[in-house]
Parts: structure tokens; sequence; C-alpha cells
């Protein structure tokens, strides 16, 4: 059976980019139709960012009552130790996706929006085939928002099967592997590597570069750092993989030039991703690249007129509450809003132990930037709500233009900051200065205290250090 569907907007990617975008585009009127070859959701929802968080999450669970063990900790002590029952684990994560599966299924049909199945192949800008399970359908389109994401890097050496994995697989173990090791030191790499061992599988990182989480600054990275020695996972850094042993395990070599095989019941490689442009038919758009990425501009506009791109597929940072964003403006350009894409910052939030969150610039980022700058920091050990949950590595540091105090940048390292990236972001996007913060009475005890102290700190009067 072959069904032709003439629509004015049609979403390729049902990530948290494409389904916001036909979400916002159905409420506002527009006949819309979204493609999705997997579950509503994409990479973010089902391979990624919920369920890596909720691994985080039951793998910290899990950590605190193996330290409860003996002497115990905050006067709690068990007399065994629990027991990991990894399939379960993974079984009600399953369970949290699922059930935003269907949340987003719900969303879109709540819109109005015409939910296809399958995977979308473009003959031309405005027309693609998509084969679902009850036949062929033509999709005529006046607007085209792409939205197809990313996937996770495969290295030559290191091909994704068997025991080599990539972070979808990872999150689909059943049983614990007794060593892991990781290629990457990036944030997917050290949050799942952390995760596992918390879970007790024996872990070690092997990084190209000689920092691990690259993006971010020493200051910031060191209490992560810290937690990895503390808790005996091994780390090479400026060592690069070399492939699979003879006899198995991780053949690398290291910054001393020394060839070594790392024990490994499986390989995690997260080296990166890279956006999704060779499954349906881009080449027969026309639309230009920036490098592997869809160029656009501040509207979400392509090289091709009605033809629009978000998230992933259209570069860094590659973040779902960018591309949810990017989903949100685009439709309402689409109906006729004067609408631009130009936040002044985008959170990053690193869920590793502990946490860290970065909000515009870092000092060594303004400087370059050619501000001159003052830089306030208040560190956890002083903050009441930090202490009480047994928590105090870590600080919150502001960033501000000296001349007249504006916030540029706010980052924290410690236990739940990603909490805080909600208020560090709306700071800077309200254009706030140091005397706005400090003018704001926080509740106590918070951690949105620190904000408060560090703010008071660059202005050179903190009350708490």
């Amino acid at each position: 059976m072959t069904q032709t569907i003439h629509t004015n907007v049609l979403v390729i990617g049902a990530g948290p980019g494409g389904y916001v975008a036909a979400i916002r585009a159905g409420q506002l009127g527009l006949e819309t139709v979204i493609v999705e070859a997997d579950r509503p959701g994409g990479a973010c929802l089902n391979r990624g960012c919920i369920p890596s968080k909720a691994l985080i999450h039951a793998a910290g669970e899990f950590a605190a009552m193996t330290e409860s063990l003996g002497p115990g900790r905050m006067g709690i002590t068990l007399s065994a130790p629990p027991v990991l029952d990894l399939a379960g684990t993974m079984a009600w994560k399953d369970g949290i996706v699922r059930k935003l599966n269907t949340g987003v299924t719900a969303l879109l049909k709540k819109a109005r929006v015409t939910q296809l199945h399958g995977r979308a192949v473009f003959s031309d800008a405005k027309t693609c085939t998509v084969e679902t399970d009850k036949g062929t359908v033509t999709v005529h389109a006046q607007n085209v928002v792409l939205a197809t994401g990313a996937r996770p890097v495969e290295l030559p050496v290191l091909p994704f099967g068997g025991d080599v994995i990539s972070s979808t697989e990872a999150l689909a173990l059943d049983r614990l592997p007794q060593t892991l090791a990781i290629v990457g030191a990036g944030y997917i790499g050290l949050e799942l590597g952390i995760a596992f061992r918390k879970l007790g599988a024996e872990v070690t990182v092997v990084e190209a570069q000689s920092s691990i989480l690259p993006l971010y600054d020493t200051e910031l990275t060191a209490p992560v750092a810290k937690w990895l020695s503390k808790h005996g996972v091994t780390l090479h850094l400026s060592a690069k993989a070399k492939g699979l042993g003879a006899k198995g395990g991780l053949d690398i070599v290291t910054a001393a030039g020394e060839a070594v095989n790392l024990a490994a019941d499986k390989i995690l490689v997260t080296v990166g991703r890279r956006p999704v442009t060779d499954t349906f038919g881009l080449e027969a758009m026309g639309v230009d690249m920036d490098g592997a990425f869809i160029a656009i501009d501040d509207r979400m506009r392509t090289s091709m007129h009605g033809v629009y791109a978000i998230g992933d597929v259209t570069g860094e940072p590659m973040l779902a509450h960018r591309a949810s964003a990017q989903g949100e403006r685009v439709a309402e350009i689409i109906a006729g809003h004067d609408r631009r894409f130009d936040p002044v910052a985008i959170p990053a939030v690193c869920f590793t132990e502990p946490e860290i969150v970065s909000v515009g610039l870092s000092p060594s980022e303004a400087v370059a930037r050619g501000y001159e700058t003052v830089v306030g920091q208040f560190p956890w050990q002083a903050n009441g709500r930090a202490l009480s949950m047994g928590a105090g590595d870590g600080f919150v540091r502001v960033v501000a233009a000296r001349a007249d105090h504006r916030l540029l940048g706010v980052q924290a390292v410690g236990a739940h900051v990603s909490e805080l990236s909600a208020v560090f972001v709306t700071a800077l996007e309200m254009g706030a200065v140091l005397e706005d913060i400090t003018g704001i009475i926080q509740a106590h005890p918070t951690l949105s205290e620190g904000f408060h102290e560090a703010s008071l700190s660059a202005l050179g009067h903190a009350l708490h250090i």
C-alpha cells in the first residue's frame, strides 16, 4: 500500500530537538508530520542522557550501601554487603525510558502531529519516502526540519562488536564486567566509568590527551581526578589505544612509549559522537555543509529555502537542551514569528563524581575574549548544606567583567551542582551583575548560598571564608 501526504512541516528525527519542534509546530496550528525509525525520544532518551543518569543514580545507591559495611558511615552500618542484580537494574532503567517514550508519543498525539515509524529517504529537498510496517508513505512538505542527531564515533583499530562496545551497549549490559577498559576520558567515558566502578568493576581509562575531561579547566576536574585516584580507577593519560590484544584485552601505548596489554572483559569506546548525515538522502537535498555538520544561520535555516536543521547534526555543543531550544524556536520561525537562536550561554553538565557544571566563560576564556575580570570562589567546605550531605569537595566560581561587574560565567564542581545550572544560566541570560546576586536572599541551608558567597568574594567581602 502506498500513501501520499502533503504537509506544512516535516520533521525528521524524534529526539529532543525533533519532537519539541513537532509539538510546538502542532501547537501553533501547523499541519505536522514527524518521522522516526527508532522509539520517540532519540538517543538522549533511549540510549544516552536518561538511561545513563538512571544507572549513575543506581550505582550511587549501591556504593552508599557498600560504604556502610564494617564501621559504616554517618552512623549507618550494614552487616552484609548489598547484592547487585545488574539485569534488574537495567530493567528498572528501561521502565523509566518506556514511561518517557509513552509520554513523548502522547504529547505528539495531543499536538495532532502525524507520527510515521520508519526511515525517511529524500529524493529532493522537500520530498521523502518512508517505509513503514503498513507500506510506503511519500511525504511532500512545504518546510523540512532535519533533527537526525549523532552517533558514537568508531575507532578503526577498535570497531564495535563483541567485547568492544559503545555507550549504547554499556547501558544494556545484564552482567557486570569484572574488568572494564574505557577509551576516552571525556564526559561519557567518565560518567559511565565511575558508575561501573561504584558497582564493583575494575576500571581503567585510556586518554590520548594529557588530562581528563579536556573541555574543562584543571581546577574543575581536580576533584574528579581525586575521586578516581581514591577509588582505584587507573588512568593512562597521553596514551593511545592500538587494538585488541592477541590473547584478549586492550593493547595500548603509554605516555612513556611502553606497549601494555590491559585486562578487559569489555572495552568501552567513548571518543566522541558524529552527526548522522548518511542515512536519509542528504545529498539529494542540496544543503551546504560546515565540515561534517549541516550549515545553518541563527534562524536554523540551511542554504535550501524551507529546509531547517537543529541539534547535534548542526554542530557543537551537542547537548539535548540545545536541540530542544532550537526545536521550539524553529517551529515559531516557520509559523512566521520573529525569532532567532542567540543564547547568552548554554549550560554544560558532567554527571561525574563529583558533578561539574559550567555556564558561560571560564576565567581563561574571558581573558582570551579581551575582558579584564574579577573572579570569586567559594568552597563547599564552608557550606552547611554540602557538609550536611558529606560532600565538602569542590567549589562554586563566578567570573565577572571588572568594568561593570556583569557576570560572564559561573562554574561549580561538587555533589548535586547540576541542579544549580538553572540559577546560573538565568543570571547570565538576565544580564545580572555581581551586586544583583549578592542582593538576593538565598534559602539556608542550600547550595545556592555558595553562588551568593562566590559573588561576595568577587566583590572582596565574602562573609563565610
